[in-house]
């Protein structure tokens, strides 16, 4: 079943900000708010076996508001609290989306953020300031890059398949992040050693309610950083699960990571390799990725190739939105309603952004999908993505995104694009505000 979208450009691109209510003795009061709106046009639909979708275009639109308030208060030397409340209202209008996740009939009020935590301050020298960090609740959590794991961002809409699979709709923009129930174990400062103990549980019916153990170690210094990670599958529910997800319950995934710039100036290096073992056999995904700035020439162009390869039954997990567009969804149009959604397929990524202005940012992104057993379906296609990133001030963000995407088969072929294999024109402009 395919993994949905996350935010676009959004708040990956924006500061996180809060508007102070209270700051005194160090008792800290924040109240927050964000707000997401995007309207979306594709000249084709796909089919993901929902079957409610027909050949021809979709138009519609997603938002979502959270609302809420955070705060910290200091406890003389014995470090600190912090913690969040924040409720969040999603939907969906006009016809849903391209692919049927939503129907565009979505709406939905809920707790989104509940967690509480405590920071060591000072407390333990050896470990750098806050080296030690617990929380508990409903929060994201991401790790690494998000290849893996970036929150619980898979937002099904009224989809009829058998079961109440409705988070609020607003699927591109993931309106929903947080994983229901975590605990986490943070130590290590900044420089150095670090690592985590996770324990995270999803309510997530399109993730089939999964429940994870997560450790991770990482060596962090001013060349780059070095992880490795380990996720033990604790169990799923089974009623929701698909044949993928099934095999959450004791598979073991271990990944080793890596990037940074190696101490030359202008050079971003990158990669991370996963191999899963679950009952069917071993699957493995990695990728390699190099960009360069061109930080002389006009507009300070950087230029980025990365190669990445998922094997035909691998699990993406939790994998999601993280350094920018493209990245861990690869393609507007494919990594949402087409496919391949990082499994079965290895992709060539090349991509340049340049900045005209210090608050613009301009982007092309080109991405070819090869499928890796196409008895699984042939997923197989190009995509070019022309974007903008347009800092209004402090707390507006507008961010337009022109997408063409060339499938190899149409949905009788084997592939998923109904009503011919043409080249689908895909549009879409996100405003995005933040307090």
């Amino acid at each position: 079943m395919a993994l949905a979208a996350a935010l676009g450009a959004g708040l990956a691109a924006a500061p996180s900000q809060a508007y102070e209510l209270y700051n005194q003795d160090g008792s800290v009061l924040n109240a927050d708010l964000e707000a997401v709106f995007g309207v979306m046009h594709s000249e084709e639909s796909y089919e993901l076996g929902f079957g409610n979708r027909s050949a021809g275009s979709s138009s519609w639109r997603e938002g979502y508001v959270k609302y809420g308030l955070s705060g910290s208060q200091t406890l003389g030397g014995a470090g600190s609290l912090y913690g969040a409340f924040n409720l969040l209202s999603s939907g969906t209008w006009g016809d849903g989306d391209a692919a049927g996740f939503t129907l565009g009939s979505e709406r939905m009020t809920d707790i989104e953020d509940a967690y509480l935590g405590w920071r060591s301050g000072d407390l333990f020298p050896a470990l750098g300031e806050n080296g030690v960090d617990l929380s508990a609740g409903r929060q994201k959590v991401v790790v690494g890059d998000g290849f893996l794991i970036n929150g619980d961002s898979l937002n099904f809409g009224d989809v009829d398949l058998g079961a109440d699979y409705d988070r609020g709709g607003a699927y591109y923009i993931a309106a929903r992040k947080a994983f229901d129930q975590t605990a986490v174990l943070r130590l290590g400062g900044e420089q150095g050693l670090r690592g985590d103990l996770m324990w995270l549980k999803s309510d997530n019916r399109a993730q089939a309610e999964t429940e994870l153990a997560i450790a991770t170690l990482e060596h962090v210094a001013a060349p780059g950083t070095l992880g490795l990670t380990w996720i033990r599958g604790l169990d799923v529910e089974e009623r929701f699960a698909s044949p993928l997800q099934a095999e959450r319950d004791d598979m073991d995934t271990v990944s080793l990571r890596g990037a940074g710039s190696l101490g030359v100036d202008n050079l971003n290096l990158a990669f991370e390799y996963a191999s899963q073992d679950k009952d069917s056999g071993r699957e493995n995904a990695w990728y390699l990725e190099g960009s360069w700035t061109f930080a002389e020439l006009p507009w300070a162009p950087t230029a980025t190739y990365r190669y990445s390869r998922f094997s035909e039954t691998f699990d993406p997990l939790f994998y999601g939105f993280n350094r920018g567009y493209g990245t861990w969804f690869q393609g507007e149009v494919a990594a949402n309603y087409a496919g391949p959604f990082n499994s079965n397929t290895q992709v060539h990524h090349v991509g340049l952004k340049a900045t005209p202005l210090e608050n613009v940012t301009v982007g092309a992104l080109y991405f070819d999908f090869d499928t890796l057993d196409t008895d699984l379906g042939n997923l197989g296609g190009r995509e070019l993505d022309l974007y903008a990133e347009w800092m209004v001030n402090d707390h507006l963000l507008i961010s337009p995104v022109v997408g063409f995407y060339q499938p190899e088969r149409s949905a009788a072929e084997g592939g998923t694009q109904l009503g011919g294999d043409d080249t689908n024109v895909y549009s879409q402009l996100m405003v995005v505000t933040f307090f």
